[in-house]
């Protein structure tokens, strides 16, 4: 059975999680793809974690994630030389993702009329912190950056401490969110085609790929008559985090028949029928109240046992899964989400696997991420190059 990308070929021209997210996406899927890197090697190479702490750019476990079943060419973008590689490349491919800065496309041969006269059905997608176009357009910007920009991270923190700053999760949840967001409209440019015959340029902005995810933020005015307020204070309650006696709960009951359900866990106590908790928008604006009454019950009871009869009342309560929670969690140990590969200088890695399954066409590993340069002669012969004359680098 062939995957369910097979035939379909790409070139990953990253420098961070961004492209190689998306194409990732894609080559997990059974995509061909090619990873693009300059002489130095990807900067994500440079980045843990590592085995025993120790720096290795063939180790690095965010590398190795995100390059799973993709080939790996040197090319030195920033000759002539490597940048009529590139084209013969585009010539070769599909697809071509990159997130390369605005500011340095052309100088990295990512001129799309170029790539676009030389293969009329390649689709580029090209992701940038704030798009392409805008006042913004050539404003550089890290993951606090976008996680700000997009307005998530004001909406995060705890507000019984409002001297804190705004926060922003952990990693490159901004770049992977792009990442996402320019393999969905990849594909769809690549379907469209069918019927045109023709590429297309696709454009992702990274802050309105984090400011798409804002969800009942922004219904909050419309459907409330409140504004979002900082700090994660919420105008209906209870919406919020507890700790039990071994462990932390999220505590989710904003619709009322929720609450009445949460009340009967609770055993009816006699101050949730006070008149300051009647109604949501109430518990909402009295949550400091609240939540002094809710810790103090919480403390006393088990996360597991808590969730469990939240369940059976139809309450959507949700455990705080650890990293090690996770790896043990036996119901993804059943569906096998969880990949083992070996790799030649890491050893046996496990990673997270897809988070979904195609019945006819299965996700799977075919190969471990390439180790610097590990197939730039093979690539580049097949486009006609010899990578020793190419800017190759390797």
């Amino acid at each position: 059975m062939p995957d369910a990308l097979e035939g379909i070929r790409v070139l990953d021209v990253g420098g961070g999680v961004a492209a190689g997210y998306a194409t990732k996406l894609l080559a997990d899927m059974g995509a061909d793809v090619v990873k693009v890197e300059a002489p130095g090697g990807d900067p994500t190479r440079g980045r843990g974690p590592f085995p025993k702490g120790q720096p290795d750019p063939e180790a690095s476990g965010l590398f190795l994630y995100l390059n799973t079943n993709k080939r790996g060419a040197v090319v030195d973008l920033a000759a002539a030389s490597g940048q009529r590689t590139l084209e013969r490349l585009a010539g070769w491919a599909d697809l071509l993702v990159h997130d390369v800065h605005p500011t340095a496309m052309a100088a990295h041969g990512l001129d799309w009329e170029r790539l676009h006269a030389a293969n009329p059905r390649l689709v580029m997608t090209s992701i940038a912190p704030f798009g392409l176009t805008g006042p913004r357009a050539t404003w550089k910007a890290t993951d606090l950056v976008l996680w700000n920009a997009g307005g998530v991270a004001t909406l995060n923190g705890d507000p019984q401490h409002p001297e804190l700053p705004p926060l922003k999760a952990f990693g490159d949840q901004a770049a992977f969110q792009a990442g996402l967001n320019a393999a969905i409209p990849s594909l769809a440019a690549l379907f469209a085609r069918l019927g045109s015959g023709v590429g297309e340029h696709v454009e992702v902005s990274a802050q309105e790929a984090v400011a798409a995810i804002l969800e009942l933020t922004f219904e909050f005015w419309p459907y409330c008559g409140l504004v979002a307020s900082r700090l994660g204070a919420k105008p209906i309650q209870p919406l919020c985090f507890m700790e039990c006696r071994d462990g932390w709960i999220f505590v989710c009951c904003v619709e009322e028949h929720q609450w009445k359900q949460f009340v009967e866990i609770m055993g009816n106590p006699e101050w949730a029928q006070m008149d300051i908790f009647e109604t949501r928008i109430a518990r909402g604006a009295n949550f400091d109240a609240l939540q002094i009454f809710l810790q103090e019950w919480c403390a006393t009871q088990s996360v597991q046992e808590l969730y469990e009869a939240a369940q059976a009342h139809r309450v959507p309560f949700a455990p705080v899964s650890t990293m090690g929670d996770l790896v043990a969690s036996p119901h993804l140990k059943t569906r096998g989400f969880f990949a083992t590969l070996a790799h030649p200088t890491a050893g046996e890695i496990t990673m997270p696997g897809a988070p979904y399954r195609l019945s006819a066409t299965p996700w799977r590993i075919r190969r471990p991420a390439p180790t610097l340069g590990q197939h730039t002669a093979g690539v580049l012969a097949m486009v006609g190059v010899d990578a020793s004359d190419a800017g190759a680098g390797a």
